[in-house]
């Protein structure tokens, strides 16, 4: 029941977002864009959430303000943490890391007293499934390569032994 009435509600929100001039990205559904000669809006939709991003004030405010008429939203101003990303704007662009992430990830596996390691996998390493035996909870395993492979978003330089890991799922 209450999948369906997120369900109801994104396509109410889909549909506010066309009739506002917004098209649909066909490749991420959850991304909208407007773009005309005067602005470029992106619009980013995650369940409850929206990352908005607009070149003018002034459009950004009508965007704003379109959708607080509509369904009463909460401006949290400019986005310093969407969806295990961190944004640090600066004069020399917006900077975009997953440091709180990454913790939260080593605190989950008890590893904040860990390491570094200059390589995520040792030269010549081989992963193999020895006796053919589960882990006791292969769901933790699974947790935590999902969240290796988001990781990735920030550090490509993981993919290669993430997806070496995910091989054993």
């Amino acid at each position: 029941m209450a999948s369906s009435r997120l369900q109801d509600r994104n396509l109410e929100l889909t549909n506010k977002l066309f009739n506002f001039g917004f098209t649909q990205s066909s490749h991420e559904h959850c991304l909208f864009i407007k773009n005309t000669d005067s602005e470029f809006t992106a619009l980013l939709v995650y369940v409850d959430d929206i990352l908005l991003t607009e070149f003018s004030e002034v459009a950004l405010h009508s965007v704003k303000t379109y959708l607080d008429q509509l369904f009463t939203i909460k401006d949290l101003r400019p986005a310093k943490y969407f969806l295990g990303l961190e944004l640090a704007r600066s004069s020399h662009g917006i900077h975009v890391t997953q440091h709180k992430y990454l913790q939260d990830i080593l605190a989950d596996t008890s590893m904040l007293e860990g390491k570094p390691s200059p390589t995520p996998l040792p030269s010549g390493l081989k992963l193999v499934c020895d006796d053919g035996s589960l882990l006791p909870d292969p769901g933790v395993y699974r947790r935590l390569v999902g969240c290796l492979l988001y990781l990735g978003f920030t550090r490509p330089d993981i993919s290669f032994f993430v997806q070496q890991l995910s091989q054993f799922l």
